[in-house]
């Protein structure tokens, strides 16, 4: 009797905590409803109908926002096999879109042009622009998105799943980027001068040394998984949104695992680099610096500024 009691009584101790940090969490929602309820001194004098305009044109709050993007988290994290990797090919595919608009600017615009570098990566947002407004599954979206669940409840599961859709998810974005950087080299559906601004493109991104490529890689996950948070308060202006945080990664140099393994498939395509190079002292720096911006700052940060109030 001696040992099952004292084997309850952990058990008890556990049960309270839980009992004290649900009892905590339902004081701090009622804390929160009763501000919403009670009226500012300047609605006291508005009308019910000039109050409810009030209450929907508020911004919503970070906890709304994590509460959004924590749900999509879940939902993705439970996704099909299969559904999450014919989503990530595309998303390869139309991600890569980003560098032949650029290209065709390049080759489109006078190579003298005043702030040319700055007007060519208008195009570097297109194919964010598609791949997002289409939902298809960007790996360094997800560097937020499923993330947010492994850090509100941490669990053997929570991180097999994630692990499941990282590696699934990015698998399909090289395949995506290698066949449209294959195509494009050898299909012979670019026009030559296109092609060859591409060819420019993405040697300048291979000019960067790895360290360095590992350094731009970490703004440039932290521009995207900010993207995603402003998102659900962005009805109405995604477009603007996402054009201007993902021009801002082109005219900036900072670097994007997705969309420039399509600049380094490229020259994979013509000889210039072999498969080996390419994901060591290319892709694989800035896959890191992308997971420690996205991940390891943002992710971490949008948790801690909302994990008290949960």
């Amino acid at each position: 009797m001696i040992k099952e009691n004292e084997n309850r009584l952990p058990k008890t101790g556990a049960s309270s905590s839980t009992s004290d940090a649900d009892k905590q969490s339902h004081d701090q929602l009622e804390e929160r409803e009763t501000r919403e309820q009670t009226p500012t001194e300047s609605e006291r004098s508005l009308t019910r109908d000039e109050r409810e305009s009030v209450a929907e044109h508020g911004r919503l709050s970070a906890l709304t926002v994590y509460s959004i993007i924590l749900r999509e988290g879940e939902e993705e994290l439970h996704r099909p096999k299969t559904s999450l990797w014919w989503s990530g090919v595309a998303a390869g595919i139309g991600i890569s879109t980003s560098v032949l608009a650029e290209a065709t600017l390049r080759a489109n615009l006078a190579p003298d042009l005043p702030y040319l570098t700055l007007i060519e990566s208008f195009g570097y947002s297109i194919g964010f622009v598609l791949v997002i407004m289409c939902r298809l599954q960007l790996f360094t979206e997800n560097t937020l998105t499923v993330v947010l669940p492994v850090l509100t409840s941490p669990t053997r599961s929570k991180f097999y799943y994630t692990s499941r859709l990282w590696g699934i998810v990015f698998a399909a974005n090289m395949v995506g980027t290698f066949f449209t950087a294959f195509l494009a080299v050898h299909s012979g559906i670019l026009d030559d001068k296109i092609l060859s601004s591409v060819l420019e493109i993405s040697r300048h991104v291979a000019e960067i040394p790895p360290a360095d490529a590992l350094l731009r890689g970490i703004p440039a996950g932290f521009f995207i998984a900010a993207l995603v948070w402003m998102l659900p308060s962005a009805k109405g202006s995604e477009v603007i949104v996402i054009i201007l945080f993902t021009w801002l990664i082109a005219a900036g140099e900072f670097t994007h695992v997705i969309a420039g393994s399509n600049e380094i498939f490229s020259l994979v395509a013509i000889g210039e680099i072999n498969i080996l190079t390419a994901f060591t002292h290319h892709i694989l720096p800035v896959f890191i610096g992308n997971v420690i911006g996205g991940t390891g700052l943002f992710a971490v940060l949008s948790y801690g500024q909302v994990s008290q109030e949960m």
